[in-house]
């Protein structure tokens, strides 16, 4: 099973709001979740409160081998939590 960190959608129309989740790649997007990992408030007045994430089981994630979206990837970083490059190109 490939384990993706990513972001589900929640909140009404012109007011987003998200989670970050660990999540079965075959899943959809807003389909059942392994485990919740934090929120994103893209709307709120300052970044650091529209950001609240669990970085330890965020880096749990990770070290198991969890592949961040693009997006959830400069969330990680933005919150302290190493993340390895993107590989391009590869095979393996």
């Amino acid at each position: 099973m490939a384990v993706k960190i990513r972001l589900s959608r929640l909140g009404r129309r012109h007011r987003p709001f998200y989670r970050m989740a660990a999540i079965d790649s075959r899943s959809p997007r807003d389909g059942r979740v392994i485990e919740e990992l934090g929120t994103f408030d893209p709307l709120a007045k300052d970044e650091e409160s529209g950001l609240n994430l669990n970085t330890e089981r965020a880096a749990y994630w990770l070290s198991v081998g969890a592949q961040p979206s693009d997006t959830c990837r400069v969330l990680l970083r933005k919150s302290g939590v190493t993340v390895k490059p993107k590989r391009i190109g590869s095979k393996s």
